[in-house]
């Protein structure tokens, strides 16, 4: 019968899993049409502006082209109406001398008649009727404005929309995830000339494949791309997993994304645990302070922001191992003790993190350690704590401390130091965070879970999780497993 129930349970979940699925694949399909009815939309109010604009062109032109027949009109008739004009006068003078001349006819007197005869003579040979053109002096031919606008017309007839680029293709086995960088690499399934660019899109999720549409997150748009390969740096993984899609541009428009690929992001994740740390401490996720007042602005710790913290963990962070099952007390540590630690533990695995202090600050401790370290318990002083300390009062002193030994490390103090830790592989090692360089190692054997350990005391110090483990820290670790045993004085089998 337990047999029978554990393979009902099995189905019952495979079926449960699957109606998750549906479930979301309903989402995305009610999603799309939403995306399909908005999009259909905007094309169709970007086509009403195209056609408009086209019209408003057309317009603009038959009126400047209307506009030059009516002043060729008016140019033309203008200069026949100057011709009546002088027609009109030319006719009206020789009609003058027409009567003359018959006037002149009827003298008997020769000596009269001559006179006439030659002054009507003189005024015919001066007649503008004789100087004027008889021909039109304009033509009243319009073709020369006429159009003929045949292969427009075959022009907007053979109007399309416009060439879509096709969807490019991410090359997963080209992707590299290293550094807390992505390199994405893709290729366009055929030769497209027209591409122009290509617009890169991420968001960070913590499901292995399609988030549930109301747990998606906004993409993240990365544009004017000109290769096929792109590099996303500086990131901070805080999220299991990364989306990315890739879409090709031309000129004019965009085509349709990539399939969405999900590159897995592991990295350790952790907040500063404030429901436990040292009243003269203030904390706020990753930035603990100290405060000679006793952390009175820490007093809210106590309502809502302490009930969210011990309750159970955001699904939307990452966790590495499991919580520490204590429940908080803001008494955790006290005394000398000024100490805070991570929420998150450390259980198997590499991790890393690193730590920047203020300026001003005079002392503090970077390490790891035991959940059982004791409220007036100080890091590096027991045997279940490993720390490097930096001590800035009067003199600057920089040593790395174990089971309350102290080893001094003749070394310039870094702004930034990193902190990497190798469960398995029993290994400590804390690092020059900008130039890499190994300060110094603990090699032991971790036999409980490990928290973040931090002390801190006049100033604050700022911690930076959701970082992998940097590939020159791997390379270092490799060649650091025969270090020597001045280096490694303080190392020993934890207990």
């Amino acid at each position: 019968m337990d047999e029978q129930k554990e393979t009902l349970q099995r189905i019952v979940s495979t079926l449960a899993n699957k109606n998750d699925e549906i479930h979301n694949f309903i989402d995305t399909l009610n999603q799309t049409i939403r995306n399909v009815q908005v999009n259909s939309s905007k094309v169709i109010r970007e086509l009403d502006e195209e056609f408009d604009a086209l019209y408003s062109v057309l317009d603009e032109m038959k009126g400047t082209m209307a506009n030059t027949i009516q002043q060729e009109r008016a140019h033309k008739i203008q200069a026949l109406h100057n011709q009546l004009s002088q027609c009109g006068n030319a006719l009206e003078s020789s009609e003058e001398l027409l009567e003359l001349a018959a006037r002149t006819l009827n003298i008997m007197d020769p000596t009269e008649f001559s006179k006439a005869a030659r002054q009507i003579k003189d005024r015919v040979t001066m007649a503008s009727a004789f100087r004027i053109s008889l021909k039109p002096s304009i033509s009243d031919s319009m073709t020369h404005l006429m159009v003929d606008f045949s292969l427009e017309r075959h022009a907007l007839q053979a109007l399309r929309f416009l060439p879509v680029p096709k969807a490019p293709e991410i090359d997963i086995a080209a992707c590299l995830v290293a550094d807390n960088c992505i390199t994405v690499s893709w290729r366009m399934p055929e030769e497209d000339s027209r591409v122009d660019h290509f617009v890169l899109e991420y968001r960070k999720t913590n499901f292995d494949g399609f988030a549930r549409v109301k747990d998606e997150q906004p993409w993240e748009v990365i544009d004017y791309i000109k290769d096929t390969e792109y590099t996303l740096s500086g990131l901070k993984f805080d999220k299991k997993y990364m989306n990315v899609r890739v879409q090709a541009c031309n000129k004019a428009v965009a085509g349709e994304y990539s399939d969405p690929v999900t590159l897995e992001t592991k990295a350790f994740v952790f907040n500063l645990d404030n429901t436990s740390s040292h009243l003269n401490l203030k904390v706020e996720d990753t930035y603990v302070e100290w405060e000679p007042t006793g952390g009175k602005g820490q007093e809210k710790v106590k309502g809502k922001e302490n009930k969210g913290r011990s309750g159970a963990p955001s699904p939307k962070r990452t966790s590495i191992g499991t919580r520490p099952t204590a429940k908080g007390s803001r008494d955790r540590f006290t005394g000398e003790s000024y100490t805070v630690l991570g929420d998150t533990t450390i259980e198997s695995g590499q991790h890393y993190w690193e730590v920047r202090a203020q300026k001003d600050c005079k002392s503090y401790s970077v390490g790891v350690t035991y959940k059982n370290l004791g409220k007036f318990d100080q890091l590096g002083k027991t045997n279940s704590s490993w720390c490097i300390h930096i001590n800035n009062w009067l003199q600057s002193t920089f040593s790395a401390k174990h089971n309350n030994k102290s080893k001094t490390l003749d070394i310039p103090i870094p702004d930034r130091i990193g902190v990497y830790c190798n469960f398995d592989g029993g290994q400590l090692m804390f690092y020059n965070a900008n130039s890499k360089e190994l300060l110094y190692a603990f090699r032991t054997k971790f036999t409980q879970p490990l928290l973040p350990g931090f002390m801190i005391w006049c100033g604050g110090l700022s911690v930076s999780t959701g970082l992998q483990v940097p590939s020159a820290v791997k390379t270092l670790q490799k060649s650091e497993n025969g270090l020597n045993s001045s280096t490694c004085s303080l190392n020993s089998v934890a207990q």
